[in-house]
């Protein structure tokens, strides 16, 4: 009897992964809405009237709020106060609520001639809505990383850590895929429709999560009742920016996804406009990056817990950063086998990253921590993906104009654009060498297996 109470839900292959994958849903459906309108630049611009300015301002809109208002910093601090059914919950709801608004300004408010700070109304609460999505997603975001740092510690923490994030990039490959397709079929705004209602799904599966949580926290209060969990308090938000590891993995990680998720923003019309894709796939090839994350992050995932190595594969996966940048940026390569081949590559650099990334900072830092650690370091984060996508949209508007398409839009040459991603990707090998040269000072331990024999 005492070994049947013992036994936590955690402690059940079966249940705990279980359990991942329904907060995985969740975040499925909201990398979904948060790259559904990538693919549609051009149509924003020749149906709605967007230039590349307003769209680069709608798309770093998405970390506004957690940058300027330090949500980011509020969300973790909430999530290790109140725990991850609260601020799971309360960022899906913010996700729901941004997302509508993003709908009602590409519908009933499209081609609105009002101005709100300078700003078309329509590109103004579109970006509002995203803002107001972006904390909800970075919160559920760090939220779902304390989830798994809670119910596999101690176990496969990497690999589960692998398949949340290739489980995730579902939603973007479908939302690169399908994205121009059904708008075409239907509405500019039908794909946007479609991750509104998903995200609602996701929102009843964190619910469903929720209450196997909160089994659990009765189990380990029962297994140790006079244990203290491990409470939180403000001296750990000092002792976190303390760690030299965590200014590293910070800057390594608003580095590495500057050369990502900006770069993916604006790839379906680099790969339309220098490498002659059609427009239909050219979204799918954009989103090649995330479909090599679903299959190869697990793997990755996997053997570092088996085999560890962790700081040596961030240093080649920036590497290989590097290539693919510095390869888009040449003008005299204009082969869409190669565009194609490079975002191949850079998929498998999305994939060794992460896999390596996120199992590391719960070697840096304890329990009681994580949540206050991983809000930090995506608000750093959030710092690259506000400001890197307006830069390049300002690029691409001052700059690199070239012609125009039959619908009114814009067509742009990408090359200073792909050096400046050069040049940023450059900086986090950099970073992520001195990672390494720290962890062996320090002793983190992010060269050992996660799994202990």
């Amino acid at each position: 009897m005492t070994s049947t109470i013992q036994r936590k839900l955690s402690d059940s292959p079966a249940l705990r992964w279980s359990a991942l994958f329904i907060v995985a849903f969740t975040m499925m459906a909201a990398y979904y809405v948060n790259d559904v309108m990538a693919p549609l630049k051009t149509m924003l611009e020749g149906q709605l009237g967007w230039t590349s300015s307003e769209y680069g301002f709608f798309t770093g809109a998405y970390s506004f709020l957690n940058v300027f208002l330090l949500m980011l910093i509020w969300g973790g601090l909430i999530l290790d106060r109140f725990g991850i059914r609260f601020t799971g919950i309360l960022s899906t709801i913010l996700m729901v609520v941004g997302t509508g608004a993003e709908y009602l300004a590409i519908t009933k408010y499209a081609g609105s001639t009002d101005m709100v700070l300078g700003y078309k109304f329509d590109v103004f609460l579109a970006s509002a809505g995203y803002s107001v999505f972006g904390v909800g997603a970075e919160v559920a975001g760090i939220t779902v990383s304390k989830i798994i740092g809670k119910w596999f510690a101690g176990k496969e923490v990497a690999l589960a850590m692998g398949v949340q994030v290739a489980l995730a990039r579902i939603g973007s490959q479908v939302a690169y895929a399908a994205a121009i397709p059904v708008a075409k079929a239907f509405s500019i705004s039908t794909p946007l429709l479609i991750g509104a209602c998903v995200l609602v799904a996701g929102f009843v599966a964190f619910l469903a999560f929720s209450l196997m949580d909160r089994k659990l926290d009765k189990q380990v209060k029962a297994a140790a009742p006079a244990a203290d969990e491990d409470k939180f308090s403000f001296s750990d938000v000092v002792a976190v920016v303390k760690n030299p590891g965590f200014w590293l993995i910070a800057v390594l990680c608003v580095l590495f996804y500057s050369c990502v998720f900006p770069f993916q923003k604006f790839a379906t019309e680099l790969m339309t406009s220098k490498y002659g894709v059609d427009e239909d796939l050219a979204g799918t090839f954009a989103g090649l990056p995330a479909l090599g994350a679903l299959f190869l992050t697990p793997v990755f995932g996997g053997m570092i817990d088996k085999k560890g190595k962790a700081a040596s594969i961030m240093i080649l996966g920036s590497a290989m950063l590097i290539l693919v940048h510095l390869t888009y940026s040449l003008p005299f390569i204009s082969s869409s086998a190669v565009a194609i081949a490079l975002m191949i590559v850079l998929g498998i650099a999305f994939s060794l990253v992460p896999s390596a990334m996120w199992p590391s900072v719960t070697k840096i830092f304890p329990v009681k921590q994580l949540g206050t650690a991983f809000a930090l370091i995506f608000f750093i984060q959030n710092i690259g993906l506000w400001g890197i996508p307006a830069l390049i949209g300002s690029v691409l508007e001052g700059y690199c104009i070239v012609g125009q398409n039959a619908d009114g839009s814009n067509i742009y040459d990408y090359q200073l654009p792909m050096i400046i991603f050069t040049t940023i990707a450059t900086a986090s090998l950099l970073v992520a060498y001195l990672l390494k040269v720290v962890d062996k000072k320090k002793g983190y331990g992010l060269e050992q297996p996660n799994i202990k024999a």
